[in-house]
C-alpha cells in the first residue's frame, strides 16, 4: 500500500499511506503529514501486531515520528479501550500542511479522524477552480471545521481577480460550524494563507438554523458548500438521516442565486450514491428549483475503492448550477 502511494504523484504534504479494508488491512489506517505519521488501529488483529506495524511504518516511510489515534467508536465494539500518544519519537503535536499551493494548520492530538480530512483534498481543488473560473464574490461554507473549503474559495477569488487585472482581491467567505475550536483554526489557516481577515466570518452556530436564519433575512451566495459529518453510519440510519440531508439541501437551493453553484457531499456509509443523488433531487423539487450537475465527487486516489468491498465508497458528492428562472 505504501510502495503503491509513493506512485500517485499527490502534491500535498498529507496523504493516506494505509486505507484499511481497501489495502487489506482491516483495521488499520494511516495517514502521512510530512516527516509524521499518525496511526489509528481499530480493530483486535492489527491492535495485536501494533508494535511491529509501528516498526514497519518507520521503516518503510523513513518517517522519525509515530503518533497513535486509536479513539473511534469502532474499537468499542472490538472491546478495546481508547489509545493514544506517540508510538515512535515525540514532539509537537501542532502542524502545517502544504496543499495545493496553500497552508492549513492542523493538530493531529485533537482534530477530527487522524487531524484532517484528507479525503476532501480533491473536492478542495475542485472548489478552488470553480471559485477561480466563475467569479464567485460571496460564498457560504457549512460544517466548515477547520476551514478546508473556505481557504480553498479564498484562494479561488484571488486568483480570480489576479486574472482579471484586479488588485488586492475580492469577496467574501462565510463560513459555519459549532466546534469553537474547530472555527479558532480556520480563522487561523485564513490569516496563514495572507487573506484579509475582513473577507472571512465565523460563525460557531447550529447549521440548519443560520440557513433558515439566512432565508428570513433575504441572504443569497453565489456558491454553497454542504460537508455535514457523518449522519447515517449504517444502512439502518438511513431514513432518519436522509430526512436531514434533504432539509439542508432544501434550505441551500433556495439561498443560492441564479447560476449559483450548490458543492453538496455526503460521507455516511449507509446512504449510497443513488439514494444521495435521489435525496438531493428531492430538496430540488421541494425547494421549487432545478439544476445541472456539473460533476460527481468521491474521495480523494489515496482512499481507494475496491470491487470486493464496496463499502469503502463512503464518501460522495455533486457539484449543482442552480438553473437561471427557478
Amino acid at each position: 500500500a505504501i510502495a503503491l502511494r509513493a506512485r500517485l504523484g499527490i502534491h500535498s504534504d498529507g496523504q493516506r499511506l494505509v486505507h484499511g479494508e481497501s489495502d487489506g488491512l482491516p483495521g488499520l489506517i494511516v495517514d502521512r503529514y510530512g516527516d509524521t505519521l499518525v496511526a489509528q488501529f481499530t480493530a483486535c488483529g492489527v491492535e495485536r501486531w501494533k508494535a511491529d506495524i509501528a516498526d514497519a511504518l518507520i521503516e518503510l516511510t523513513g518517517c522519525p515520528r509515530l503518533y497513535e489515534r486509536s479513539d473511534t467508536s469502532s474499537r468499542k465494539l472490538e472491546g478495546l479501550t481508547d489509545a493514544t500518544g506517540w508510538l515512535r519519537g515525540s514532539g509537537p503535536t501542532a502542524l502545517t500542511l502544504q496543499e495545493h499551493g496553500w497552508s492549513l494548520g492542523l493538530d493531529i492530538a485533537h482534530g477530527h479522524k487522524t487531524g484532517y480530512y484528507l479525503d476532501q483534498r480533491d473536492s478542495r481543488q475542485v472548489c478552488y477552480a470553480y471559485t477561480q473560473r466563475l467569479g464567485f464574490a460571496q460564498v457560504l461554507n457549512c460544517f466548515s471545521y477547520t476551514g478546508g473549503f473556505t481557504v480553498a474559495a479564498l484562494a479561488g477569488m484571488r486568483a480570480s481577480t489576479r486574472h482579471a487585472g484586479m488588485a488586492g482581491g475580492a469577496g467574501h467567505v462565510t463560513s459555519i460550524d459549532s466546534s469553537g475550536p474547530a472555527l479558532q483554526q480556520a480563522a487561523a489557516n485564513v490569516a496563514l494563507n495572507g487573506f484579509d481577515a475582513t473577507r472571512a466570518t465565523f460563525m460557531d452556530a447550529d447549521v440548519n438554523a443560520s440557513l433558515r436564519q439566512f432565508l428570513s433575512e433575504g441572504r443569497q451566495f453565489d456558491a454553497i458548500v454542504l460537508d455535514p459529518p457523518k449522519l447515517a453510519p449504517t444502512a439502518a440510519h438511513a431514513e432518519r438521516a436522509a430526512r436531514a440531508y434533504k432539509d439542508i439541501n432544501r434550505l441551500a437551493f433556495k439561498l443560492l442565486n441564479p447560476g449559483g453553484v450548490l458543492f453538496t457531499f455526503s460521507c455516511s456509509g449507509g446512504i449510497g450514491v443513488e439514494l444521495f443523488h435521489k435525496i438531493v433531487a428531492s430538496a430540488g423539487l421541494d425547494a421549487g428549483v432545478d439544476g445541472a450537475i456539473l460533476q460527481r465527487l468521491g474521495g480523494a486516489c489515496d482512499h481507494p475503492m475496491t470491487v470486493n468491498f464496496p463499502e469503502g465508497e463512503y464518501l460522495k458528492g455533486l457539484v449543482i448550477m442552480k438553473n437561471f428562472g427557478f
